[in-house]
């Protein structure tokens, strides 16, 4: 067989994914978000966890969460997690980022192109958190819980990867790359348990089963 039909092949393939912003990762030069804990200290946190039945969705809306509040002025937080996460970041004069790359590890992709194209995820979902105890908090620790950048809450990844998750805890969706998995729900419990908010048995299992076999 001659080699051009497949060397034609990559050729386009490169260029399509020039077109299209994709690019092969490299997660090894990529650096996660802050705060996610050892093994041993999510283990311990998942344990201190109270278990129990969510709540209703009754009464939820996002506005009660008021998110991308400005975090280190003038940037928002959606701004500054898109500039601590991405690489080669260049931002206007109001921190809007006007060009760079994100990795997205929640399905194993870099994205170089159009910032609209990525989203910032809240770990714990704001539904999931108003149905595990955020419905009896206050606005102000709400608005702490949407923006806050210190901890593994907040998370550039693709749309794509961000619509599919929805409000899901780990027994109902996880990330396909397999290898994002452990620091995944060691997020997940370190949120949960710093923001004293539950889990439900299966849950709680869920997650146990992944930290023994993927941590």
């Amino acid at each position: 067989m001659s080699p051009f039909p497949r060397a034609l092949s990559v050729v386009a393939a490169v260029v399509l994914a020039v077109v299209l912003g994709w690019t092969s990762p490299a997660s090894a030069h990529h650096v996660l978000p802050p705060g996610i804990p050892g093994t041993s200290a999510a283990q311990s946190q998942l344990n201190s966890l109270t278990v129990r039945a969510k709540g209703p969705q009754t009464g939820y809306d996002r506005s009660l969460f008021p998110h991308w509040n400005v975090v280190d002025s003038p940037c928002t937080a959606r701004q500054h997690v898109l500039v601590r996460d991405g690489h080669s970041v260049v931002t206007d004069g109001n921190c809007q980022p006007t060009s760079g790359r994100w990795y997205s590890a929640f399905d194993n992709v870099w994205w170089g192109g159009d910032v609209s194209q990525i989203s910032v995820d809240h770990m714990v979902p704001l539904s999931e958190a108003w149905k595990t105890g955020a419905a009896d908090w206050t606005t102000n620790r709400r608005r702490a819980f949407a923006n806050d950048v210190d901890s593994p809450q907040l998370w550039a990844v693709t749309v794509s990867s961000n619509s599919s998750k929805g409000d899901k805890d780990p027994s109902q969706w996880m990330p396909t790359n397999r290898s994002i998995h452990c620091d995944y729900v060691k997020s997940w419990v370190n949120v949960k348990h710093r923001y004293g908010l539950t889990v439900t048995p299966s849950e709680k299992s869920s997650i146990r089963s992944t930290i023994n076999t993927d941590c």
